[in-house]
């Protein structure tokens, strides 16, 4: 692609307050902003029921957010706090590490558990020595969250999605978090299929593009798996031109990583795949199932990508005019691609 966009085109006006701090309740109450090709519904997510029809295939990312945030001491007593991600192996990971003076060979005091720091990356992220970090992470730590939710946790199944079963992630696929075990219910009592595939999501997430070129970004490798039902039943609806619909950007790079003109390959791995406008999906993605994202950020850029910018800023800023909720525990919006 022969681009050169600049970060700045992808600000929005925006108002603070239409952050939301805690999920809707139920969750399938939330608002529902349906962006067709030519027209916009303001609905409620539990419409999906009638949206979708027999057929139609959803694919989600069923990924386990862990308690990955753990705090503790250096030797010298100094305080720090690690964000656990993307294991290496039993023993090693990778690890984002507040503190100052950290040092390669150093022993970290977790809780009753030593963590080694093996290597310095860059900025604050780590190669980090830990056998029992599952232990750890189940006994001392703490359900990481976004920056901009300032608020606790009620409780930790709220930044889960109700689907959630592979533990490996710091960051929720919140896409999914307007799912209700009725909905799920319902659309497959209707015939609509329902896949998944698991992509552990990375601390790059809470990130913002700080190039000011778009397309001199670079994207942190997060670890990826689709089964072969998933990959056979999209190929299949690909091939008897039947809808499909994917849940969040998560879903989308994961499939777009193995995807060849609406063919899907089972496979697992990393991807540090990079989705901007200009980009030609391969998925066959049909419908997309997204949340209302930070201005200068990845997913922001991947749902340009899919829905076309200009079309996107005008659903944005009736989105910030109707005060809608943003961000993780915000409202939903289902969008239809672009026309060609």
């Amino acid at each position: 692609m022969n681009y050169s966009m600049d970060i700045s085109e992808f600000d929005y006006d925006f108002d603070e307050e239409l952050i939301a701090q805690r999920p809707a309740e139920p969750r399938d109450s939330s608002r529902l902003m349906y962006v067709g090709k030519d027209s916009i519904k303001n609905l409620h997510f539990r419409d999906i029921t009638n949206i979708l029809e027999e057929g139609d295939v959803i694919v989600k990312n069923k990924t386990k957010v862990m308690p990955a945030r753990i705090r503790g001491t250096k030797p010298t007593g100094g305080k720090i706090e690690v964000l656990l991600y993307n294991r290496e192996d039993d023993n090693i990971w990778k690890g984002l590490v507040k503190g100052s003076n950290i040092k390669e060979g150093m022993k970290l005091e977790m809780g009753k558990v030593d963590m080694e720091v093996i290597e310095h990356l860059n900025g604050g992220r780590y190669l980090l020595r830990c056998p029992d970090a599952k232990k750890l992470m189940q006994e001392e730590g703490v359900m990481p969250t976004p920056p901009y939710i300032k608020e606790p946790l009620v409780k930790s199944d709220d930044y889960q999605t109700v689907y959630a079963e592979e533990p490996g992630s710091v960051a929720a696929p919140t896409a999914g978090f307007h799912f209700t075990e009725e909905v799920i219910n319902e659309l497959r009592a209707k015939g609509v299929e329902i896949h998944d595939i698991t992509l552990h999501v990375g601390p790059g997430t809470f990130l913002p593009v700080r190039t000011q070129e778009v397309e001199k970004h670079d994207m942190e490798k997060e670890y990826f798996m689709v089964e072969p039902g998933t990959a056979e039943a999209i190929t299949t609806a690909n091939e008897e031109g039947r809808r499909l619909i994917l849940v969040g950007t998560t879903t989308v790079r994961a499939l777009e990583s193995i995807s060849n003109n609406g063919r899907v390959k089972a496979g697992q791995g990393w991807t540090d795949l990079f989705i901007y406008p200009g980009y030609e999906f391969q998925s066959g993605m049909d419908i997309f199932l997204t949340n209302f994202h930070l201005p200068r950020s990845t997913p922001l850029l991947l749902v340009f990508a899919f829905g076309g910018k200009e079309r996107l800023m005008r659903s944005y800023k009736m989105a910030v005019d109707k005060r809608y909720r943003f961000y993780s525990f915000g409202d939903a919006m289902m969008l239809e691609g672009k026309n060609d």
